[in-house]
């Protein structure tokens, strides 16, 4: 298991934007919500990001069953509803619908097959190609994705909230550019076009945002309870291209879906809090290396945390390790306005007997009064 890392002193001077108390349903288990909105909870709810998937031995073995490909279980309401529903049996407070942050750009032009990672046959490397991505309705692009919400709240029955998602705007155009995953390609080209052709890619940004904010209204018509927000590709943008293009595209997008619903926005390493505190959002997805206390501190109570354990502990740590990085977490967050989850996504190689020991870690502690 690697070393700890030490936690990364942060000094915040931020604009906070003001609070918000955002409406709960009716659910047999709020305390997600009720979290955001920093009400006392007898424990810290908790899911984990990427548990419809991956590490999951029920789903490894539903994709084996069913023998269709990546890109067909997406487009399946059928599948993706019973695959959004398997992390229930194993104690999470919320689902997360199981869907891809590149499902949008298919009907805008660029659809992205699976082999067995994202692969575009013609990557966008121009302006033509930047002008020749297509608005879109995901109302009617994407009917599966609305069905999927349905289907899965169906299921639920109040039983706990569902959440939708999208990529960010920035990790969008990585993918686009790179022509595949630039988590394994590196941003080379991304940051070049930004860089130097920056109305170009501005323009790109614009019509990914307004595609985003479509998107996520969609979902939210269709009735999932909140919204993430995925920069992943967050720790490798430059400040400066992060201020000029990534902050601008959160904070539209996260306006526009303010008050309706609670936002998350998951920035990669969180590189820079300051900048996440400003966004807009109502919780933020943290880092392991980014002090609880202090990003709710500097949040003034108006902004919830989510985070922050680290997901290689999970990956390769004993249970006990999972435990006392669990408790750890769970001590630093105070117990108000925090949402327990990873600072990054489960890893394929975490064994299941991890993601039950973080589980039920949660599930037993109880915030001291």
């Amino acid at each position: 298991m690697p070393a700890p890392e030490a936690h990364r002193r942060v000094s915040l001077t931020s604009s906070v934007p003001s609070l918000v108390t955002y409406a709960i349903p009716r659910l047999d288990n709020d305390l997600l919500l009720r979290a955001v909105n920093h009400e006392a909870l007898p424990r810290v709810p908790v899911w984990m990001m990427r548990q419809a998937g991956r590490s999951d031995p029920a789903y490894l073995a539903y994709r084996e069953q069913v023998g269709l490909s990546l890109h067909e279980l997406f487009r399946s309401a059928e599948h993706a509803v019973r695959i959004t529903m398997l992390p229930a049996r194993f104690g999470v407070d919320a689902l997360i619908l199981y869907q891809d942050i590149l499902t949008p750009l298919a009907p805008m032009g660029a659809d992205f097959t699976f082999s067995p990672g994202p692969v575009l046959a013609h990557p966008v490397r121009s302006t033509r190609d930047i002008d020749a991505l297509r608005p879109i309705d995901p109302a009617v692009a994407l009917p599966f994705v609305a069905a999927s919400i349905r289907g899965v709240l169906d299921e639920l029955r109040g039983a706990m909230p569902l959440l939708g998602f999208a990529g960010a705007p920035f990790t969008l155009a990585a993918f686009l550019v790179e022509g595949r995953s630039p988590m394994q390609s590196g941003m080379a080209r991304t940051l070049a076009l930004a860089e130097q052709e920056p109305a170009a890619f501005g323009r790109l940004m614009d019509k990914l945002s307004a595609m985003t904010i479509d998107y996520l209204s969609m979902q939210a018509d269709a009735g999932v309870h909140a919204v993430q927000l995925f920069e992943s590709v967050g720790d490798a943008i430059p400040r400066p291209l992060y201020e000029r293009f990534a902050q601008p595209s959160h904070q539209r997008i996260l306006a526009a879906l303010t008050p309706r619903l609670p936002t998350i926005l998951f920035v990669k390493g969180s590189p820079f809090p300051a900048l996440m505190l400003a966004s807009g959002a109502a919780v933020l997805s943290v880092s392991e290396q980014t002090p609880l206390r202090t990003i709710l501190d500097a949040g003034q109570r108006r902004i919830a945390v989510q985070g922050n354990v680290d997901n290689r502990v999970l990956a390769h740590g004993t249970p006990d390790e999972v435990r006392r990085a669990v408790l750890d977490c769970l001590r630093a967050g105070g117990g108000r306005g925090h949402i327990l989850n990873l600072n990054h996504g489960l890893l394929a190689e975490t064994p299941f007997a991890n993601v039950q020991a973080m589980v039920d870690t949660a599930l037993d502690y109880r915030i001291p009064a």
